[in-house]
């Protein structure tokens, strides 16, 4: 055996060393979890934590590093400065996530008082997996001044007005309690310098920081909620009672008052009454019950006389339903809303206002499921379901900001790194009363539509190589029989989409041929070619394979398969690239009229359309399966086809999966996407089906393209807005059978069949027989008018 050198062993000891520190390494030595000296591992406690400190000079740099399980609201000298900070355990299955927030413009020369509420969920779920004990840690650096952290010496209390409601509780998938809050036992302005906590106690030091349980300390990689303040209800219709939102103020007759919401939000309710105590206050939501099953609600004990409250506990939904027992007076109503951090910078819209209506309903459902994590809905759950991710993410990258980026990477890295020791991916994550495989799920993720689609609209090289050693060591576990296709993958939960006819092994070999396609490309990009050839070996067997054995001279389908064929699995054969354009007609046909996918899989054989060139029957389809949801007066799109029942799933009516249509209109119909990686350039290809005017913004890393068409007459209108240092393909559609003339920026380029070179950024490139194209070479405004 060879003899290990003295200097190895050494080095390998200051590694382990190395490694060890770095999970504390961004809090001070000095720092400590903190708690109370009992309970400090009941389930649903909110604890109260002050410290009073001075500060001998102000400065502009004050960054507060605040790390909980499970949620916390800060206060500095009275004034809020977090609403619901902290992330849900965790990045992977030990580690905690920690806020960093400079509080520099909210502390004073002099004394200050630091002041955190923390909500210890106490218990898993489907998007949160607890650590077993609530606690806070806390680092405040003030430059070279001085520094305050977390220890003995701050002041803890359980607050005695938070207590548990009877039964229904949220159901098994939600971590979250009910909030009941008892007004008679509240500490009053316990958060402001003022209030006197001499009869508090010492908090109890519980470890330091990067110890078990919260063990490792990764920086929140999200940014902190966008909080609108406390609002009035508008004077709207609510959707359940029909009425306008009562005048206020007004007497409660013991009844429940609907008020309705601008549309459907995500909202901390809030009241002014004057009562007399020990009355019983309920709110919750319309959606209490989305999804079939109980989600989050408030109970409020009055105290006497003239009180306010707001339920920290987010809630969803169209009208927020107060009870409010007989002769309480109702002084004030008002709602918070809070959601992801992101804005809205992208658009779409047309002549036809269906697809704008669409397009409404499908950002608000985005909103609406982006927090923590990139969740299939906003109440039942909230869990990360990666199918669900990898349709919002093309909705986020052509809507959203780049802060919304963030979100996809935070979703990808959590997907990795919860990963098991046997390669197994599973969702949702981060979770604590879950770890079953979706194998299909699992392949969209990894693949050309999940982490590689990622790659392409980012440009995020460092991400693909942190990622791809986990998704190679997942493809491993999927194996190819003789005859080429993939064998199925059993285990987990065997599920590949609500409804009918599904026939798995098309699903199976077609997202096995998408992740391979994916893996090919990250191999390339990670200089791993050896795995890129085998990879690609592989898809050229699959694709032979695939269409001798399943393709039925109409259709795909395969001989096991007894049922009717299946439109999903059609689909995505086109969409994956193993139909060949030979067989387009046929599948074109038979997506007319075969209807079974639930609106998950619904996304891909829509964009099936698009890429056969038909775009007509895209819209046509997108029109017949979504008109229900669009003439709802629900402002969100449902889990399933058919609202509150159990058709194909059909449940919740604010489901992240349903809003992949959107992508495809910016996408394709405006035709704008990348034409290299990171949209380092770009292709503007419309296909207009029938719409005779469309509008169209998409963020790019270099700025947003904006395009304008227009056609009428036989002469079509394209103006495109493009960033500067930008250059890619704007595609003339060939709508009418050949132009006369076509004129750019005032200049004569195409007449009479052939292209004339009269602008100098302007050039003809081979296109096809349904476009002309024309490569731009710089940013700037382009008119072109072709008749």
């Amino acid at each position: 055996m060879k003899k290990i050198p003295y200097l190895s062993i050494f080095q390998a000891i200051i590694v382990i060393i190395g490694l060890s520190y770095s999970a504390m390494a961004q809090f001070s030595t000095s720092a400590r979890w903190i708690s109370t000296n009992t309970e400090s591992k009941k389930p649903n406690q909110w604890i109260c934590f002050r410290k009073q400190f001075n500060v001998p000079k102000s400065s502009s740099y004050a960054i507060a590093k605040i790390a909980v399980d499970s949620k916390y609201w800060l206060w500095v000298n009275g004034q809020m400065v977090v609403f619901e900070g902290g992330l849900k355990r965790g990045p992977n299955p030990n580690d905690t996530y920690y806020d960093e927030i400079n509080i520099a413009q909210y502390l004073k020369n002099g004394d200050n008082t630091i002041a955190i509420l923390v909500w210890y969920f106490g218990k898993d779920g489907f998007n949160h997996k607890s650590s077993g004990k609530t606690g806070l840690l806390f680092d405040l650096s003030l430059g070279l001044q001085t520094s305050l952290v977390s220890n003995a010496t701050w002041l803890a209390k359980v607050h005695p007005a938070f207590g548990e409601t009877p039964a229904p509780h949220p159901n098994f998938r939600m971590p979250e309690s009910n909030v009941s809050f008892d007004a008679n036992l509240q500490l009053p302005l316990w958060y402001t310098s003022q209030y006197d906590d001499s009869k508090w106690n010492a908090a109890t030091e519980l470890a330091y920081a990067g110890e078990s349980p919260w063990n490792k300390l990764i920086a929140r990689p999200i940014p902190q909620w966008y909080n609108a303040g406390l609002k009035n209800y508008p004077n709207t219709i609510s959707y359940i009672t029909h009425k306008a939102n009562p005048t206020l103020p007004f007497t409660a007759q013991g009844d429940t008052i609907a008020m309705a919401l601008p549309k459907n939000l995500t909202v901390t309710p809030y009241f002014k009454i004057d009562a007399p105590a020990g009355l019983k206050i309920d709110i919750r939501t319309d959606n209490y019950l989305g999804g079939s099953a109980p989600n989050i609600r408030t109970e409020y004990i009055t105290t006497k006389g003239i009180q306010e409250f707001e339920s920290y506990a987010y809630f969803n939904g169209h009208d927020v339903k107060y009870f409010f027992p007989k002769g309480v007076k109702v002084l004030a109503l008002k709602y918070r809303e809070t959601r992801y951090n992101a804005e809205t910078v992208g658009d779409f819209s047309c002549n036809d206002p269906f697809y704008n209506t669409l397009k409404e309903k499908a950002l608000n459902t985005l909103t609406l499921n982006v927090r923590d994590v990139i969740s299939d809905c906003p109440d039942r759950e909230r869990a990360q379901w990666w199918g669900d991710v990898v349709i919002n993410e093309g909705e986020i990258f052509y809507y959203w900001d780049v802060m919304g980026h963030r979100s996809l990477k935070k979703a990808i890295r959590e997907l990795v790194h919860w990963q098991k020791p046997d390669g197994v991916l599973f969702s949702p994550i981060p979770a604590g009363n879950w770890d079953k495989e979706l194998p299909g799920q699992m392949l969209t993720s990894i693949g050309e539509y999940g982490f590689w689609n990622y790659f392409k609209y980012t440009g995020d090289t460092a991400l693909i190589k942190e990622v791809y050693p986990h998704v190679k060591k997942y493809l491993a576990l999927w194996h190819t029989k003789q005859d080429g296709l993939v064998e199925h993958r059993t285990g987990g939960w065997m599920w590949h989409d609500w409804g009918d006819n599904l026939d798995i092994p098309l699903l199976d070999n077609a997202w096995y041929y998408l992740a391979l396609k994916g893996l090919s490309k990250m191999a390339h990009l990670t200089h791993n070619e050896q795995d890129m050839a085998e990879y690609e070996y592989k898809m050229q067997e699959l694709k032979e394979a695939f269409n001798t054995i399943f393709w039925q001279g109409t259709f795909y389908k395969s001989p096991d398969y007894q049922g009717i064929t299946d439109d999903r699995g059609n689909g995505l054969a086109v969409v994956a690239g193993l139909a060949d354009a030979d067989k387009f007609p046929a599948i074109q046909q038979f997506l007319s009229h075969e209807m079974h996918a639930s609106p998950y899989m619904e996304k891909y054989i829509l964009e099936a359309f698009f890429m056969m060139a038909d775009a007509q029957g895209g819209l046509t389809r997108m029109k017949k399966r979504y008109t229900e949801m669009v003439n709802s007066p629900l402002t969100t799109l449902w889990e399933g086809w058919a609202v509150n029942s159990h058709l194909y799933g059909g449940g919740t009516y604010n489901h992240g999966w349903t809003g992949g249509p959107i992508t495809l209109l910016s996408q394709y119909v405006a035709g704008i996407s990348p034409l290299s990686d990171g949209f380092q350039s770009f292709r503007i290809q419309p296909q207009l089906g029938s719409l005779s005017s469309v509008q169209c913004k998409v963020p790019t890393p270099k700025g947003i393209i904006k395009l304008n068409i227009t056609y009428s007459n036989q002469q079509l209108n394209l103006m495109a807005e493009i960033p500067e240092n930008m250059t890619g393909i704007i595609s003339i559609p060939i709508i009418a059978d050949i132009y006369k003339k076509i004129v750019c920026n005032g200049q004569t380029i195409f007449h009479n069949t052939k292209y004339i070179p009269s602008l100098a950024y302007i050039d003809l490139v081979p296109g096809n027989e349904h476009y002309l194209n024309f490569e731009v070479s710089k940013g700037g405004k382009y008119t072109f008018v072709a008749e």
